[in-house]
């Protein structure tokens, strides 16, 4: 263990990354203290920024500098057609498809009881608000087909079923445990243009 407890914050912090362990927090903290304090400086920077300036599309929930973002903001998109995923990354990953012209909602997480992640902790509640707000006529739940993607989709199937909008899923072009920000742009596009309809109003 390190004596400086700086140092055990900084490797600390690090660790709090997804795929972050111990021995990877480590190098990462003596790296940039050591050989590379400009880039320490930047990373620290951009951070701050960041945190100061970043906050949630009052319509799609996404992560944006502005109200709306540019995507909910375009005249072009098809704005009675609405994508919901799980994190910006999937929401990213459709987008570099390029065969989407939509618009999304980003619930930033997905139904976990093992983790504590219940309905009330996603943005369910702003959806319903777009959903009312807007004219909604298709909606695609594009959800990952992880048992979390799953658990959602189908609480979201079931919580708007009732309502005189088409539910689709995307279709098993994206493999089952697949998560959207690690498949390839054509494998997304063919599970969006598969999408299976759920119900019809």
């Amino acid at each position: 263990m390190s004596s400086s407890q700086a140092i055990e914050a900084l490797r600390e912090a690090f660790t709090r990354l997804p795929g972050i362990g111990p021995k990877s927090a480590q190098r990462m903290a003596y790296h940039l203290l050591e050989r590379d304090r400009n880039a320490a400086q930047s990373i620290a920077d951009a951070l701050q920024h960041a945190l100061d300036t970043i906050k949630h599309c009052r319509r799609c929930n996404n992560l944006s500098e502005t109200e709306l973002c540019s995507l909910c903001a375009s005249p072009k998109r098809k704005h009675g057609l609405l994508c919901v995923v799980e994190t910006p990354a999937d929401l990213e990953s459709i987008e570099m498809a390029g065969s989407y012209n939509g618009c999304y909602f980003v619930l930033m997480g997905a139904i976990s009881p093992l983790d504590g992640i219940g309905p009330d902790n996603l943005g369910v509640d702003r959806l319903l608000k777009v959903i009312d707000e807007f004219d909604i006529e298709e909606i695609i739940i594009a959800t990952n087909l992880t048992a979390e993607g799953e658990t959602t989709a189908e609480f979201l199937t079931e919580l708007l079923s009732g309502r005189d909008i088409t539910l689709s899923r995307i279709a098993r072009g994206v493999p089952v445990g697949g998560e959207l920000e690690y498949i390839d742009r054509n494998t997304v596009a063919r599970a969006i243009n598969d999408r299976q309809t759920l119900n019809k109003p």
